[in-house]
């Protein structure tokens, strides 16, 4: 079991003997004890308190201090559960506002062709103190990388030029369109030949990065939970079909973690200026991405609440700023 917050609720998941992921609300409707801290014997939680035992859709299956005369079904007592998924290699949670109506629900992401990689090669996980919404718009922004980024292996400020990329919306997103990487961006070299890339986003805050030279493919999925209003987990995923990249995942690993680092520390600057000032400056160009994020969660928000479909409101356009 592995007990998680998100959107500040106790999350528990677990695997019962069947394999199949399932994941209820750590807290006892009794007493308040989290379900976390009893056991699982594959196929029910057991509190530790008072032994109450719940299954995997959180039906309360046994009360061991029931006698038979209170007159009380232990199976209409119910421990919230969350839908849940499993897909190429990752556990997807759908955590619904129970006050609100949901029309239509984002789709799982796909990883796109990796030819016949199914799972990732290198998972990194960081926690950033700090709201989503400044985690995504730092996800997606186009301009910081000769700034934050600086490494011999990716890119200088002495590197910097004008580029110019095409974009189209996506289901509940948008996407980069398949084009040839920056030149400036050492790590592409490595894949060797004329690497291409797509990069898409979706909500509520999906980026997957696919590049492809030849049959050689490398996909980066990165995923951004909130955990609280001040708190975001990243998840960061490398897919890939390349042996000698598979063979050297602990020393990829290492530069994966100094890259989510560098994002992580100017974030936590950020934060020294956030608490005096909220409102942000978003330009065109460089800033239209955080932009369209702000206008996909409005919307999606809107068209839950007038009961009707979502209306992606990214128009194909040609995107150019300084990198």
């Amino acid at each position: 079991m592995l007990d998680k917050l998100l959107l500040d609720e106790p999350v528990l998941f677990g695997r019962d003997d069947q394999g199949k992921v399932f994941a209820l609300r750590d807290i006892c409707p009794h007493r308040g004890m989290p379900l976390s801290c009893g056991s699982f014997d594959g196929r029910e939680v057991e509190c530790c308190y008072h032994g109450w035992r719940f299954n995997g859709e959180g039906a309360c299956t046994a009360i061991p201090a029931l006698t038979g005369h209170e007159n009380i079904d232990p199976g209409n007592i119910k421990v919230r559960s969350y839908p849940v998924r499993e897909s190429q290699g990752g556990i997807w949670i759908f955590m619904e506002d129970p006050k609100v109506k949901v029309i239509e629900l984002p789709p799982l992401p796909v990883v796109p062709d990796i030819g016949g990689a199914e799972k990732p090669a290198i998972c990194e996980v960081m926690h950033f103190p700090c709201h989503i919404d400044h985690a995504v718009a730092g996800l997606m922004d186009p301009a910081h990388g000769p700034f934050v980024h600086t490494s011999w292996w990716w890119r200088s400020r002495g590197s910097i030029h004008e580029k110019a990329k095409p974009f189209g919306p996506s289901h509940f997103g948008f996407t980069m369109l398949r084009h040839r990487p920056s030149s400036n961006s050492f790590a592409y070299k490595l894949l060797g030949g004329v690497p291409e890339t797509e990069i898409s986003f979706q909500l509520p805050g999906v980026r997957i990065e696919h590049t492809r030279t030849g049959k050689n493919v490398v996909c980066n999925l990165t995923c951004v939970t909130p955990i609280n209003e001040n708190e975001t987990e990243i998840t960061h995923l490398i897919y890939t079909n390349i042996g000698w990249l598979k063979l050297f995942a602990p020393i990829v690993k290492i530069f994966a973690r100094r890259f989510l680092n560098q994002d992580k520390s100017v974030v936590v600057k950020q934060q020294g200026g956030l608490k005096y000032e909220q409102n942000l400056m978003l330009i065109r160009d460089a800033d239209t991405q955080a932009r369209w994020y702000m206008q996909l969660k409005n919307e999606f928000a809107r068209a839950q609440a007038e009961d009707r479909a979502f209306n992606n409101p990214v128009k194909e356009t040609v995107l150019r700023w300084r990198s």
